[in-house]
């Protein structure tokens, strides 16, 4: 399946911050156990490539993406280790352009309609909406959706369980970005299950409006 294939079934993709590689495998299978087969592992922590690489080597079935890419170097390194799309918070066009050109999918970060133009212009489907809910959340989707018919949004940074589902009845949204899923402790601490338990809460949210 193509990307926005892959991301609109999804739905809400877990956004996570890896402090330990150990903890990378036993996290995905979690996650795909509670139906949400995707993660975007941001390059936030020394662990990021190596998270990244474990998942996709134990885990295939994983639409596993790497976050907070800000550089084409970053963008090349999370490749090289199994990421199967970038991601970054921001518009940077030179990493917009060396994936492109690599043939890599990537979600730039917007929050203006000049930098949705910006993506536009380099042929892009789909960008980040971020950090949503603070540059207008849905009703900036909404806005959005007028002029921009053929775009299509990931919008992320504060969704949440309470405003998810007004997020993804937007025609324009095609999937959001949610970090309640992965909590820091549950993951520190290792409770697989309890992450798992989310996943599928998060799951039965999203099918239950689409």
């Amino acid at each position: 399946m193509e990307m926005q294939e892959i991301l609109c079934k999804v739905g809400i993709v877990p956004v996570i911050k890896m402090d330990c590689v150990e903890h990378a495998v036993p996290l995905a299978r979690a996650l795909a156990n509670g139906g949400l087969p995707a993660a975007e592992i941001t390059f936030r922590s020394e662990a990021a490539a190596g998270s990244i690489r474990a998942i996709a080597d134990a885990v295939p079935e994983m639409f596993v993406c790497a976050g907070t890419v800000l550089t084409p170097e970053t963008a090349q390194q999370a490749v090289e280790a199994g990421s199967k799309a970038v991601i970054s918070p921001g518009l940077n066009l030179e990493t917009v352009r060396w994936s492109i050109q690599h043939g890599v999918p990537v979600i730039p970060g917007t929050a203006t309609p000049s930098e949705v133009e910006a993506c536009m212009r380099e042929g892009l489907e789909l960008v980040k909406l971020f950090p949503a809910e603070v540059v207008g959340g849905v009703n900036m989707l909404k806005a959005m959706a007028g002029p921009y018919a053929g775009m299509k949004f990931m919008p992320t940074g504060g969704v949440k369980p309470g405003n998810a589902k007004d997020y993804l009845t937007q025609k324009n949204v095609l999937c959001c970005g949610g970090t309640w899923i992965v909590p820091m402790d549950l993951l520190e601490a290792g409770k697989f299950d309890e992450i798992e338990k989310l996943a599928r809460e998060a799951a039965q949210l999203r099918d239950s409006v689409r």
